[in-house]
C-alpha cells in the first residue's frame, strides 16, 4: 500500500506528486499523457516567460521523478473504489491500494462519479482543500472548475491537495516552504549553491 495514489499526469497530478513525494509521502502516479498541455504555449504562468507545454511536461515530470514518485507513464486507470479505509486504484495491469487518492483527470469527471463524489451540477463538488465528500479522495482542476482551466489554477489545485494530505499525516497544518540555506539538503544536490 502507498500513501497516495495520483490519477492524471497534467499540471494538478504532477503538482500533487512533486509535493507528496518531495515530503517523503510513499507516491504512485499514474499518467496516459492525454493533457492538454501539448497544445499549450505557456506565456500566463507565473515563473516562467515563454515554453511550449510539451517541453512544459518534460521538465515537471523530471522533477516529479527526481522526488521518487512512482510514475506509471501510460498505464491507465479504470476504476477507483473505496477499500479497507482508502482506495483501490485499479489499471488495465493491476491494482494498487492507497491511503489517499487524487483524481487529476481534467475535465473527465467519470471516477469521481464511479467513487461516488458529490457533485455541483456538472462539477465535482469540493471545497478549498480540494478534498471531495469521500473522506481521502481528492479532485483538481478543471473537474472541479466550470471554464478556469489554466495550467496555473490546475497546479495549485494539485498542491492545496497535497499540502491538505500532509497535514492530515502529520497531525497538524503543514506548510511546504524552503528557503536558501536549506535548499540543497531538500532538493539532494539537484539545484547548486550559489
Amino acid at each position: 500500500m502507498v500513501d497516495v495514489a495520483i490519477v492524471g499526469g497534467g499540471p494538478a497530478g504532477l503538482s500533487a506528486g512533486l509535493f507528496a513525494g518531495k515530503n517523503g509521502l510513499d507516491t504512485v502516479l499514474f499518467d496516459t499523457d492525454g493533457t492538454w498541455m501539448h497544445k499549450a504555449h505557456l506565456f500566463n504562468y507565473l515563473g516562467v516567460g515563454s515554453v511550449g507545454g510539451s517541453e512544459f511536461m518534460a521538465t515537471a515530470r523530471q522533477q516529479v521523478d527526481d522526488f521518487g514518485v512512482d510514475r506509471h507513464q501510460g498505464e491507465e486507470v479504470t476504476d477507483v473504489s473505496a477499500a479497507d479505509g482508502g482506495f483501490t486504484v485499479t489499471t488495465e495491469d493491476g491494482e494498487y491500494d492507497a491511503d489517499y487518492v487524487v483524481l487529476a483527470t481534467g475535465a473527465n469527471r467519470d471516477l469521481a462519479e464511479s467513487l461516488g463524489c458529490e457533485f455541483d451540477g456538472d462539477l465535482v463538488d469540493v471545497g478549498v482543500s480540494m478534498e471531495t465528500s469521500v473522506a481521502g479522495a481528492y479532485a483538481t482542476g478543471a473537474m472541479v472548475r466550470a471554464e478556469e482551466w489554466q495550467a496555473v489554477i490546475s497546479a495549485g489545485d494539485g498542491a492545496a491537495a497535497a499540502l491538505n494530505i500532509l497535514s492530515a499525516e502529520k497531525g497538524e497544518h503543514y506548510h511546504d516552504f524552503d528557503v536558501p540555506d536549506t535548499a540543497s539538503s531538500v532538493f539532494g544536490g539537484l539545484i547548486d549553491d550559489e
